[in-house]
């Protein structure tokens, strides 16, 4: 299992991959880098809600009691929701299809990832966008 932790341009998110699942402890280090990163503390100074999906390793009572201690309050998508996993997988389908498929090594996948992910965000023309990238649309 390889684990890459990326931060995104300047934005003060980060990413976790992993060719072999996240668990428990991934994900509390996860929140921890989050919350140093955007608040350069080991706690947020105001309650922040943190969205993750319903994975085992997030709604672990472990995990929960971290991130109450982190001052994250932990919310999660709805179970079964087909809106919200069509989001994700045409995501996951865009990033396939134009970043992933030139490489063959899945864990060269893994360290361009947060590059791919920047510039879908920055750069990548979006048809739901009026052909502009998320940040082109949010700007103006």
């Amino acid at each position: 299992m390889t684990l890459h932790p990326i931060a995104l341009g300047q934005s003060p998110i980060a990413l976790v991959a992993s060719t072999g699942g996240i668990a428990g402890q991934m994900a509390r280090n996860f929140m921890l880098v989050c919350v140093e990163t955007r608040f350069g503390s080991l706690q947020a100074p105001h309650p922040v809600q943190w969205l993750s999906d319903n994975g085992s390793a997030r709604t672990a009572a472990k995990t929960l009691t971290f991130a109450v201690a982190l001052g994250l309050i932990p919310c999660f998508t709805p179970v079964r929701s087909p809106e919200m996993k069509g989001v994700s997988e045409a995501f996951v389908k865009t990033l396939k299809r134009d970043y992933a498929r030139v490489q063959s090594c899945p864990d060269a996948v893994l360290v361009r990832l947060g590059h791919w992910i920047t510039d879908y965000n920055v750069h990548h023309p979006h048809r739901g966008l009026g052909m502009r990238s998320p940040r082109e649309f949010i700007c103006v």
